[in-house]
């Protein structure tokens, strides 16, 4: 049995026009990204010797609209990319769908394949606490097919199809046996010795909605006492184009079991962490791979960057995660506090990152057609 593929379509207002998509999600696997490829029905008729043209924008939103006054602007948009698709300048090599669909539109389908910058940052947005009606923040791309003479031109809006999609990262196909740990001490003015904590975590990568297991050891060699232990999941957000950084805790924990730990005992321990969007709901600034009203949205993926290059250099709204454990020693003993950091990824489609949609399609009568609505998370093979 062939799993059904499913095509998502939207028209034009003016129906001449109808663009079909066999994804909204366009994969950056750090050493390329995928290209925005589709398939498009325009009536010959109706363009007049005109040409038909797909644009990539992005729109970097890293203020509120209702705060701008004054000429201040909180948002930036860029075309990222712009290609001819009639009459075309040079055939795209076709994805199985992408020849089906030929097939099956007939002589006025035309295929289109936009490929994006390496640099372009991944969709990101980030929960501003606002309703339904404010612009979203951060990093969103969309795809624009008009009717014009050139491709800068602006598109009139009834003959141009907008549609939302999406940049994102998956987790190496290779996985990490990495188990990081991290080893941290804390000496006390007039005492001797030192307050010891070891932070083990089982593996480097998580996915979304996983448990994360911390096991902690530790050695208290100072004459302090250890009052509470406090666990957190926290979400590191730097916003490059305004060079702010910030951080919320997306999961956390407070425990006394095993304290106080007094002068010179020791306690070995095991905390599990669940971050997820849903427990997030009323904190701003959380950063999202969707609108927190969606129900299939969760926080967003940690940013990856390729081997060798520097991730100061990634741009947009770069994410990282770290597990935070505080030790508390009151009020005079001050804490001790461990960062362990690790990536919040999904896994990647099937066994391999550059697995697509269309990667176990043989042709036949299964393509399923879908409406192009609101942009929702998700692969676009029905699974069995």
């Amino acid at each position: 049995m062939v799993n059904a593929v499913k095509v998502f379509k939207k028209t034009a207002p003016n129906g001449k026009i109808t663009v079909y998509l066999g994804r909204r999600d366009f994969v950056d696997n750090t050493a390329s990204t995928e290209p925005v490829d589709g398939v498009i029905v325009c009536d010959n008729d109706y363009l007049r010797g005109r040409k038909v043209f797909a644009t990539v924008t992005v729109t970097y939103r890293f203020g509120r609209e209702e705060d701008e006054v004054m000429g201040l602007n909180f948002s930036k948009e860029m075309q990222l990319a712009a290609q001819q698709i009639y009459p075309a300048n040079n055939q795209p090599e076709l994805t199985s769908v992408q020849d089906r669909l030929v097939k099956k539109l007939g002589g006025n389908a035309y295929p289109f394949a936009v490929t994006l910058p390496d640099s372009a940052p991944s969709s990101v947005q980030l929960h501003s606490g606002d309703d339904d009606t404010a612009k979203p923040l951060g990093v969103i791309y969309e795809l624009r097919v008009f009717v014009g003479d050139t491709a800068d031109e602006k598109p009139h809006r009834r003959n141009s199809v907008a549609l939302a999609v999406r940049k994102v990262q998956f987790s190496p196909a290779t996985g990490s046996k990495r188990q990081p740990s991290t080893l941290v001490s804390k000496g006390f003015a007039l005492s001797s010795g030192k307050l010891n904590m070891e932070v083990t975590l089982d593996k480097e990568i998580f996915y979304h909605g996983e448990q994360i297991k911390a096991n902690l050891s530790i050695n208290n060699a100072s004459k302090k006492t250890v009052k509470n232990i406090k666990c957190a999941v926290v979400q590191h957000v730097e916003v490059t184009m305004t060079n702010s950084q910030f951080t919320r805790e997306v999961s956390s924990l407070e425990s006394k079991e095993g304290c106080p730990i007094t002068p010179g005992s020791n306690l070995t321990k095991a905390f599990t962490l669940t971050p997820l969007a849903s427990s997030n709901k009323s904190k701003t600034g959380i950063a999202l791979d969707g609108k927190l009203k969606d129900t299939d949205a969760n926080l967003a993926s940690s940013t990856l960057v390729a081997v060798g290059k520097n991730p100061n250099d990634a741009l947009g709204i770069v994410v990282s995660y770290s597990l935070r454990v505080k030790l508390n020693c009151g009020a005079l003993g001050g804490e001790l506090v461990a960062d362990l950091p690790f990536k919040l990824l999904h896994p990647a489609p099937g066994a391999a990152v550059k697995a697509r949609p269309d990667a176990g399609y043989t042709g036949g009568e299964d393509l399923e057609f879908e409406d192009f609505a609101r942009l929702r998370r998700g692969q676009s093979v029905d699974q069995p």
